[in-house]
């Protein structure tokens, strides 16, 4: 009893006196190491990567840098929605027009690129709520007369293949007499346009204002007609587009949206690229 003590003070206490204080003091410490070693490999269990298919051609939304470092609104989003869901962003390149059949193959686990939910679409994935929502627009020439579809008779203009531009393009400028030139990136067909190949392009309007007109190639060309908001074509928003059955992913990301929405991330990352809430109406 009196050993017991002793131990039970020289512990407690942490004197120096007990003969049996740094023993025990030596094995308490092993074993809450170990406790934390053991819940630190859980955690990490549990926080496995989410990989992130992307497109990076689409200024300012994901681009590269002269360093092939990936950034863009999209990026920061992703970012922050998985740092809402205690998971690591691993960001996986794709084309834009297999990147559908990539989350399908499982090269991902979901999109974060800038693609609309539409009807279409949402047949082979599913998508969480909107998280921005931005007008296309029709940019040709300065000075250039519009008065509908017809005023663009024979000339080209390029689109981003298996887009919803592209599908606007092909399903109203086309019939109109207009060549619709689809490219494997909306870059490319910013380079055509500068080098006299193209007329034109159908673009989301933030991205070809800051992928083409404020860059110099772009300063002769500007936007015609109305913005672009049919849902027939364009659905209801942008959205991050999930293998069909992922519903707990799809409740976690929904949560993280609203989530960065309330407390002033999403802002705060919107004030980088642009100046105006892009989340739209």
């Amino acid at each position: 009893m009196v050993l017991y003590e002793r131990v039970a003070s020289g512990l407690l206490r942490g004197s120096d006196n007990s003969p049996f204080t740094v023993p025990i003091r030596n094995i308490f410490m092993r074993k809450t190491l170990f406790a934390l070693a053991i819940t630190t490999l859980a955690g990490a269990a549990f926080a496995a990567d989410l990989r992130v298919g992307l497109n990076p051609a689409y200024e300012p939304f994901e681009s590269k840098t002269a360093t092939g470092e990936i950034v863009g609104f999209d990026v920061d989003i992703a970012n922050a929605l998985c740092a809402q869901i205690q998971r690591k962003c691993v960001f996986v390149e794709s084309e834009w027009d297999s990147i559908i059949p990539g989350l399908q193959a499982k090269k991902y686990d979901v999109i974060i690129s800038s693609m609309s939910i539409t009807p279409e679409r949402a047949r082979v994935v599913d998508f969480t709520n909107r998280y921005y929502k931005t007008p296309s627009a029709i940019v040709v020439k300065k000075g250039t007369k519009y008065d509908g579809p017809a005023s663009l008779k024979g000339m080209k203009i390029g689109v981003l293949k298996g887009s919803t531009q592209e599908k606007w393009a092909l399903g109203e400028l086309k019939p109109a007499g207009v060549n619709v030139v689809p490219y494997q990136s909306q870059n490319q067909v910013y380079l055509d346009i500068k080098a006299g190949r193209l007329d034109g392009t159908v673009a989301d309007k933030v991205e070809v204002h800051g992928g083409f007109l404020r860059k110099p190639e772009g300063q002769d060309f500007g936007y015609v007609g109305a913005d672009q908001y049919d849902p027939k074509y364009y659905g209801e928003g942008i959205g991050i587009a999930l293998r069909k059955g992922q519903g707990d992913l799809k409740k976690q990301l929904n949560d993280a949206i609203a989530t960065i929405r309330a407390n002033g991330t999403y802002a705060n990352i919107a004030k980088k690229y642009f100046d105006f809430d892009p989340y739209g109406q």
